[in-house]
């Protein structure tokens, strides 16, 4: 093993693909169980690792040296193998550091609380206390070592500035919708920084930003420590135009293409061709509700009525929403429920293509735009909330290349800083 990431689950990291956009040196995931651990340390068959949940404070017995600032943390996530003697370093430090300052979130003078007590956590209390925060509680379920529980932190700490989640909770592969703590239960609260960054933006992320804070998902500081370690790793120094770079280029691989509108607005057929022109997959999610219910959706409409439609519609979004990388075309009616809307937001970037009213024609097979009445009607009740829900939108009144060409430039375009 040349260079790699070791962690205990790692089939959702994209660490790899940031180290190959980086340098063109072996990197490999590694997953290995905890009672393999020391073997693995002990052996150090390797030249350069870098170190994830739940090792960055297990492995610190069996480094010979450790840089200062990760000592003073505790937790270790980069070891350099010279000459056998083996090397700590703590990136996600650096890492965090520069996305705060990224999202512009203010931590100087700030009440903060870290949710969580592991690694990741002692690297955010010594990141809230370097840039300036004027008090740093810890907060977990327990309480335990000095930490504040869920309970104490909402009844006495209500006032809290800035939240920084260095837990799983909201990590892909977990219940979906999960949230460590409410961010609507904090009134100050101006900043929400998760270390998280699959999904992009957590449920705690999505839910502060409807409350009105600024939020940001953790892909920022995955790529900067990353940078960080290989510049450890090979001596090499990267300007900050290249980090830019390597960014936007994982963001946009990662990041979903939702596309969202009305019934005959050419959602399907625009999809197709995106996924083909990007060589992402395709997702209709009308096509995987008809598979799922085994009938066509007039005969779901009409045996099982609409509400069984949407929930099974809801099912499927959520389903959709959590992968990455892919084109997702949507029904009609998808973003009227805000829990669809979070879903396909967690990943993508929710297109909507804006035909003419009067370009939209009324078929058999959709209830609810069988008639120009029908589309009419359905126009002037969701056009709100299309446009509400969008993050880009795109005339659609040409041709579907046409459309499917302008909606790519407006992706590729799109602001990607959060």
């Amino acid at each position: 093993m040349q260079y790699g990431c070791i962690g205990e689950h790692l089939s959702h990291s994209f660490s790899k693909e940031i180290h190959a956009a980086l340098a063109d040196y072996d990197y490999i995931l590694k997953e290995i169980p905890q009672d393999a651990l020391c073997d693995f340390m002990t052996a150090h068959d390797f030249c350069g690792i870098n170190v994830t949940i739940p090792y960055k404070q297990a492995v610190i017995p069996f480094l010979a040296e450790i840089q200062d600032a990760a000592k003073a943390i505790g937790a270790v996530n980069t070891i350099v193998n010279r000459d056998g003697r083996l090397c700590g370093y703590n990136t996600d430090f650096g890492g965090m550091e520069a996305l705060i300052h990224r999202s512009g979130i203010v931590m100087r003078g700030a009440k903060v609380l870290v949710l969580g007590t592991g690694g990741t956590s002692k690297t955010a209390m010594a990141v809230a206390a370097h840039m300036g925060a004027a008090a740093v509680y810890t907060v977990s379920r327990s309480g335990k070592n000095g930490a504040l529980t869920y309970e104490q932190a909402l009844s006495a700490h209500a006032d809290a500035d800035v939240l920084i989640n260095a837990t799983p909770c909201g990590m892909f592969g977990n219940s979906a919708g999960d949230m460590p703590i409410d961010p609507k239960a904090f009134q100050k609260l101006s900043g929400v920084v998760d270390a998280i960054y699959h999904p992009l933006r957590t449920p705690l992320v999505l839910q502060a930003r409807r409350a009105g804070a600024t939020a940001v998902g953790g892909l920022y500081m995955l790529v900067m420590q990353a940078v960080l370690a290989s510049e450890i790793f090979t001596g090499q120094r990267y300007s900050r135009e290249t980090v830019e770079a390597v960014y936007r280029k994982i963001r946009l691989q990662k990041e979903n293409i939702v596309l969202t509108g009305m019934p005959a607005s050419g959602k399907t057929t625009v999809g197709r061709l995106l996924a083909e022109k990007l060589g992402r997959p395709f997702i209709d999610t009308d096509a995987e509700i008809v598979k799922a219910a085994g009938v066509d959706i007039p005969t779901i409409f009409k045996e099982r009525g609409e509400a069984a439609f949407r929930d099974l519609e809801t099912q499927v979004i959520k389903k959709a929403g959590a992968e990455t990388g892919v084109v997702i075309a949507t029904g009609g009616g998808a973003v009227l429920r805000e829990e669809n809307v979070d879903a396909l937001r967690q990943n993508g970037q929710l297109v909507f293509l804006n035909r003419p009213l009067e370009q939209l024609v009324p078929t058999d097979d959709r209830p609810l735009a069988a008639s120009k009445e029908a589309i009419f009607k359905r126009y002037s009740e969701r056009f709100p909330t299309y446009i509400l829900t969008a993050d880009i939108a795109v005339p659609a009144g040409d041709t579907p290349a046409e459309v499917a060409a302008l909606a790519e430039r407006r992706f590729c375009d799109a602001d990607l800083s959060d």
